[in-house]
């Protein structure tokens, strides 16, 4: 399915900050399309200015739907010429609805329902307007076939509709000055209240009326100050949000929560503003008391998921410190640098678990690990050579399960570029790093490409990768060719020196592994 941005950008010729108010449109306007139990299509002027372009599409989950059909992409042209685009289903027989509210730039609804579904659909279209300018329209589409006799809650949903399809028409919706809105926020079905232009509670859902009943609400919602009562509700709760009084007064556009009796309650509020007087509010309730609990939960696993990290490093550390004395007290040079060689593989997991302790999920920064890997790899060399070692590149975000056997890696052949490929002279050693996303076809995916290359004295002339004996290079073998499923090539440089080439799939942004 075509994206928004992409959809505006390829058809029309909005401008940038056009865009990015029909994108915040689009993602607050669930709220319109359930108060109006109706679903919802935005379309825009194509870019020749003869026709339209289906930007974006809402259903209602408070009713049946007018379209069961995809319009997104559809394209509607001025003659009604053949399109070179599919035609948007019943979107035709309503064109001139369309056309007429992008023409006078007010609210036109259509007398008359239509029957060419086969179930009765009633049209209505509110022109967009941001800074005055119309930009778009909206398709408002009612699905008539279970009609009856509004109750109450019906009717409370259809006059705050009403209000909001008028703010959009003014401008006045969305907010650009609304504060930042949580993950989920509530929704209509979760729980509505209605304030009048003082904070008065001129109507209480159900489903909001049971939210303070459990804060320990005793009194009737209706006809009290919401703010006044929130606050006084709060003061038995442990916590009170610094903006719990402006949300409950319905006079800002923003969230807050309130907590009293054990029982966590959300609010949102929605000024109404019609010819820029407020009127009103409307104020969604959620009860998010066992969400926040499982977060809480969450947030524990997490403290314990690092604190784990945290002691298994400073393990590590401790069984480095403990090889490290074992070598100094044996006279065997051999036996001494085996022991040195497994303090820098044991030091380079310590890193990645070191890095994974700040972190709260499993995937860590690896530039900063790379960065450290190399230099104590070429710090605890045994030849006592001089050694340059540097990064050219980033390797970005990768997921632990690549970071651990990755870092081993680098340890490995950077302490084997300083000791085979540089012997006792000084030298240069480089990891360039290049890292591709999949692109369209492949969208999520990627590759991760590394050299590490030395100046030194290159391979010898009988070298064979397959039949090597160095435990280093065995290593290497194993964990990019059988661990995380790469490629290894090891060749000589043009001019001199010695250069491995490694290939890592990818799956994810975070690099993990396919």
């Amino acid at each position: 399915m075509p994206h928004l941005s992409d959809l505006i950008r390829r058809h029309t010729a909005l401008k940038p900050a056009d865009l990015e108010w029909i994108q915040s449109l689009v993602s607050d306007w669930q709220l319109l399309a359930d108060l109006s139990f109706a679903d919802l299509a935005l379309w825009v002027r194509l870019r020749d200015d003869n026709g339209w372009v289906a930007a974006a599409q809402m259903r209602p989950t408070t009713g049946p739907t007018a379209f069961q059909d995809d319009m997104v992409g559809s394209i509607l042209l001025d003659d009604m010429a053949e399109s070179s685009a599919r035609t948007a289903p019943r979107a035709v027989g309503r064109r001139a609805l369309i056309d007429r509210a992008w023409r006078e730039g007010r609210i036109c609804r259509d007398g008359d329902p239509d029957w060419s579904g086969g179930v009765p659909v009633r049209e209505e279209t509110i022109p967009v307007r941001r800074d005055g300018n119309l930009i778009a329209v909206i398709q408002r589409s009612t699905n008539l076939s279970s009609a009856r006799t509004p109750s109450r809650l019906e009717l409370t949903y259809l006059q705050s509709a009403g209000d909001l399809a008028q703010m959009i028409a003014e401008g006045a919706f969305p907010f650009s000055d609304q504060g930042p809105l949580m993950v989920r926020s509530p929704r209509v079905g979760d729980g509505l209240l209605r304030l009048d232009q003082n904070g008065e509670v001129v109507y209480a859902s159900p489903n909001a009326l049971s939210a303070y009943r459990r804060l320990g609400l005793t009194a009737d919602l209706v006809g009290a100050r919401l703010d006044r009562i929130t606050l006084e509700l709060a003061v038995q709760g442990e916590a009170r949000d610094e903006g719990l009084p402006y949300t409950a007064s319905g006079r800002a556009p923003q969230e807050a929560e309130v907590e009293a009796r054990g029982v966590i309650v959300q609010l949102r509020a929605i000024p109404l503003v019609i010819d820029k007087v407020r009127i009103g509010a409307l104020v969604m309730v959620r009860d998010v008391t066992e969400l926040r609990r499982r977060e809480r939960e969450l947030m524990t696993k997490d403290a314990t998921i690092r604190e784990i990290h945290h002691r298994v490093k400073n393990n590590l550390q401790t069984v480095a410190a403990l090889l490290r004395l074992q070598a100094r007290r044996l006279d065997v040079p051999e036996a001494r640098a085996a022991l040195e060689e497994a303090v820098g593989r044991v030091g380079s997991i310590a890193i990645v678990h070191e890095m994974l302790s700040h972190t709260p999920d499993e995937v860590v920064d690896f530039d900063g690990i790379a960065d450290r890997v190399i230099q104590m790899a070429a710090e605890v060399s045994s030849t006592g050579s001089t050694v340059v070692p540097r990064r050219v590149g980033g390797f970005g975000l990768l997921n632990a399960l690549v970071a651990t056997p990755l870092s081993m890696v680098l340890a490995e052949l950077v302490q084997n570029a300083v000791e085979h490929g540089l012997g006792q002279g000084p030298g240069q050693i480089e990891v360039r790093v290049w890292r591709r996303d999949g692109g369209e076809e492949h969208p999520g995916a990627g590759v991760l490409e590394l050299a590490v290359s030395d100046d030194g004295n290159g391979l010898p002339e009988d070298f064979d990768l397959e039949g090597t004996t160095s435990l280093g290079l065995q290593i290497v073998r194993t964990l990019i060719v059988g661990e995380l499923g790469g490629t290894l090539a090891i060749r000589p440089k043009e001019r001199g020196g010695t250069e491995v080439a490694i290939t890592l799939p990818l799956d994810r942004e975070e690099g993990s592994l396919p």
